[in-house]
């Protein structure tokens, strides 16, 4: 595992624990978490192609201004919980496993981030991405695609439910 993925697994371990504590998190940071989880797998495809580095590079701004985010908001929590979630990071960025990746034969739900339900959705055709964030984000969700008609959902069990009502229209067209 990269230290760009550890990172972003605390990154959404600290985002949740942000959210459970009444936080009141802009949902553009779970787009953003979304976003950055689909550059890393692009990169992962080929880390030597030119394409793939330049994503990479991306990758590494769009995590650095998201930890600054949510480092804020854990700074407002208090002290220890923000050095806590610091020492976290910075051990990740030395190559510490701070969260172990579930092993398991579906590509999907080893990348589930810990504590995170998963689904996966088949589409007979694609959907509009700004309408999938939208959903991810009324229901507190990470969304990643997987390619034009496949869509994992990360998140809590009840609010994945609920999002895969607002998609089953989809289902059928």
């Amino acid at each position: 595992m990269l230290p760009i993925e550890q990172n972003w697994l605390i990154l959404v371990e600290l985002l949740t624990d942000l959210k459970k504590r009444g936080m009141d998190i802009p949902s553009s940071v779970n787009k953003d978490i979304s976003l950055l989880k689909t550059s890393i797998n692009f990169y992962k495809k080929d880390m030597s192609h030119p394409d793939m580095i330049k994503e990479f590079d991306k990758a590494n701004i769009k995590i650095t201004e998201i930890q600054d985010k949510l480092l804020g908001y854990a700074e407002e929590v208090n002290d220890d919980y923000y050095k806590d979630w610091i020492d976290k990071l910075r051990r990740a960025n030395l190559g510490e496993e701070i969260y172990k990746q579930a092993e398991s034969s579906s590509k999907f739900v080893g990348g589930a981030p810990p504590g995170f339900s998963s689904a996966k959705i088949h589409l007979k055709k694609p959907i509009s991405e700004d309408r999938t964030q939208e959903i991810a984000e009324y229901f507190n969700l990470i969304i990643e695609f997987e390619d034009d008609i496949t869509i994992a959902i990360y998140g809590d069990s009840e609010n994945i439910k609920k999002a895969l009502k607002e998609f089953a229209p989809f289902f059928n067209e």
